[in-house]
């Protein structure tokens, strides 16, 4: 039996292992305090859970909001790149001291991980994260993740806790992600617009479920939309995860929106290897490979990317970058790791494997991007 329904979600049979990601305009008000009985309710939950057997992951936001409020930054501490980085650096202190106290109350231990975006982007690195999250959840401890925007820059960043939570899910080998927002979940259109209809679920998101989110981030704290969290209920869909948006702005959001039903699930569509799930959530492209129709038409079947069904390249990557093959119709086919430089790639196109030696001066590899490392979207 699989996640089907939102009252799944606090099932330890379904969702043995949850990521709970909370933005900063639950947590923080407009003044740049914690909402502190916000805080103990959703602690609460968080040791209802547990004790209910269930392991739970928090990425929490809220650092730059809480950081601003104490150096008096303008604009949530988001006016420049320069001040959310201070903010950043003050607030991860207080935020990291919210949820020791919170879930100390309960007999937990809180747990902080500050994560950029090449901890998961490069292979190395998501591993060691991978196997520093199975330790301290083995050991009975809450980790608490957040982007380490004191050190991220805007082209290293996720930008977003929606997708740093469905990567740390990926991560964690967790059943499920709860993303608490300010909304209720997906509407059919603008919520405030008259006659929005909320989506109680969606098997798998294509350009009709993209159309509906609206990318405004209501309260002005955070830094993430719909469209954040679609991007995030994608990758957690490809990993067989399965994702679901709910209000969190009620006492005990979780325990309403589970009971009522309110709120949108998106459902795994498949589980990809690890790794694949890896190289399918990534999110730093470096470059496109466009391919003809014969090509997208193999890929379709299981094959490889081969030199001879390459029409163009585009950008400057190296051997191991991650790049997207695109067909014909520019359509996003697959994305994979390259075996060759982007300079090689363009040597290479339209060419034979008979051919490839004389123009590489080196005996060819099997593919430009090979199946086993490549993952279709």
């Amino acid at each position: 039996m699989a996640i089907a329904a939102l009252q799944h979600l606090t099932d330890p049979r379904l969702a043995g292992r949850i990521v709970l990601k909370i933005g900063s305009s639950l947590l923080v008000d407009g003044a740049g305090c914690a909402r502190a009985d916000w805080l103990r309710s959703i602690a609460g939950e968080i040791a209802g859970l547990r004790a209910g057997g269930q392991e739970v992951v928090v990425v929490s936001s809220g650092a730059i909001a809480l950081g601003a409020a104490k150096l008096g930054l303008d604009k949530g501490g988001r006016a420049t790149l320069a001040d959310a980085q201070a903010a950043a650096s003050v607030g991860q202190i207080a935020l990291a001291s919210l949820w020791s106290r919170s879930l100390g109350t309960h007999g937990l231990t809180a747990a902080q991980l500050l994560l950029t975006l090449e901890d998961l982007e490069d292979r190395r690195r998501y591993l060691n994260a991978a196997s520093t999250l199975a330790r301290l959840l083995e050991n009975g401890a809450v980790p608490v993740i957040n982007e380490n925007d004191s050190v991220a820059t805007q082209e290293i960043r996720f930008g977003d806790n929606d997708r740093l939570a469905a990567r740390v899910a990926q991560a964690a080998r967790a059943d499920a992600v709860l993303l608490l927002s300010d909304v209720d979940g997906l509407f059919d259109r603008n919520p405030a617009e008259a006659g929005a209809r909320l989506v109680p679920v969606v098997q798998g998101i294509d350009q009709s479920i993209r159309a509906m989110a609206d990318g405004g981030s209501a309260s002005g704290l955070g830094s993430g939309g719909m469209v954040s969290k679609l991007q995030a209920a994608e990758i957690a869909e490809r990993a067989g995860i399965a994702l679901a948006i709910v209000n969190g702005t009620h006492r005990a959001p979780i325990a309403r929106a589970v009971g009522e039903g309110q709120g949108t699930l998106f459902l795994p569509r498949r589980r990809d290897g690890a790794r694949k799930a890896w190289l399918g959530g990534r999110l730093r492209v470096k470059g496109v490979v466009r391919v003809d129709g014969g090509c997208a038409a193999a890929l379709a079947e299981g094959g490889s990317v081969l030199a001879a069904g390459i029409t163009a390249v585009e950008g400057a990557f190296e051997r191991g970058d991650l790049v997207e093959i695109r067909d014909p119709a520019n359509g996003a086919l697959a994305r994979g790791l390259a075996e060759y430089r982007a300079e090689e790639c363009r040597a290479l196109i339209g060419r034979r494997s008979a051919e490839q030696a004389a123009v590489l001066g080196y005996a060819p590899r099997a593919a430009v991007v090979h199946r086993d490392h490549m993952v279709m979207l």
